[in-house]
């Protein structure tokens, strides 16, 4: 099978369509309109076989999870989703592989009504990068950098679930009920973007960015770019019912402090919209949890345990 019949087998055919889109998938390049009054977001991800996912892990879900952390990060920054594009570098041609990724890849695209309008496929190591593009309104993009001392941190949903559904996957820790398990695994392979979250806060929130490589390290990009510094409780981190029952309490810290394939938002607010917090979240049908408060010792983080100081070796992941 040549290359331009694996892009018009598998993907073009399956692709939706948005009205937005002049010229999609079969010339040179793609052809798009920008709302008037919207500014346009793009954010590039890839993922490698044997770093990213197990190489036994379904093309189902491999599709499904590359969407899905590309529009994480358009949810951090408070972008609607429009456009997607694929390069797909694959060892050999195997239409079964093919099927399940761009059913999963077609699902998840209709799912956020998200378009792909192009791409590449080379032969090479498995290799997936999707360049995902948005819409936010002029001047309310969210960024990492307009943060304030005083101004208290929050992070959506769970977290840790994914570190553990790793390890699952990995064979480094067993959970023996069935129903855990599935959910810890599903966590790792499925994550949902936070993406009505994103939207919701963008009049709200003063910096936000998504949990993709572990709270203690992606707070630090926070902390960095506005030039403040942060306590956290670890007592009062969210963490599901399934991470609590699987691991001892030290571990479920761990994982919550450490692993980042969650796909959280962790975002600041300041005092004057705190009490804004909870209905402008209603409708995005996703919890926000209170974890710390920001203060003036520039790139310092300080870990609290019942108001004690708590020591913790977790540093997140590391690319290089």
């Amino acid at each position: 099978m040549k290359e331009f019949n694996v892009i018009e087998d598998f993907f073009k055919a399956k692709s939706i369509q948005r009205k937005d889109v002049i010229i999609g998938i079969g010339d040179d390049g793609a052809v798009t309109h920008v709302p008037q009054g919207q500014a346009l977001v793009t954010t590039t991800d890839t993922l490698l076989s044997g770093v990213h996912f197990l190489p036994d892990t379904s093309p189902h879900a491999i599709a499904q999870k590359a969407i899905a952390v590309n529009l994480s990060d358009l949810a951090a920054m408070g972008a609607q989703p429009a456009w997607i594009s694929l390069s797909l570098s694959l060892p050999e041609v195997d239409q079964a592989w093919l099927q399940a990724f761009s059913t999963g890849l077609q699902q998840h695209a209709e799912y956020y009504s998200v378009q792909l309008i192009g791409g590449d496929t080379v032969k090479g190591p498995l290799a997936i990068t999707i360049t995902a593009q948005g819409f936010v309104p002029f001047d309310q993009a969210l960024t990492r950098s307009q943060a304030k001392p005083g101004d208290s941190v929050y992070v959506t949903g769970t977290l840790g679930d994914a570190g553990l559904g790793l390890h699952i996957a990995q064979n480094k820790c067993v959970v023996n009920d069935q129903l855990n398990r599935e959910y810890l695994l599903n966590r790792l392979h499925y994550p949902t973007p936070r993406l009505m979250a994103g939207t919701s806060l963008r009049r709200l929130a003063s910096a936000c960015i998504d949990i993709s490589d572990g709270l203690v390290s992606d707070i630090k990009h926070i902390l960095k770019a506005s030039q403040c510094g942060a306590t956290l409780h670890v007592d009062k981190l969210p963490l599901s019912q399934a991470l609590k029952v699987s691991v001892s309490s030290s571990q479920a810290i761990d994982y919550a402090l450490s692993a980042g394939d969650d796909y959280e938002l962790l975002f600041t607010v300041s005092e004057e919209q705190k009490g804004h917090l909870e209905t402008t979240l209603a409708s995005a049908n996703v919890p926000a949890t209170y974890i710390g408060q920001l203060n003036g010792n520039m790139g310092k983080l300080e870990l609290r345990q019942n108001d004690k100081p708590f020591e913790s070796s977790a540093e997140g992941y590391q690319h290089f």
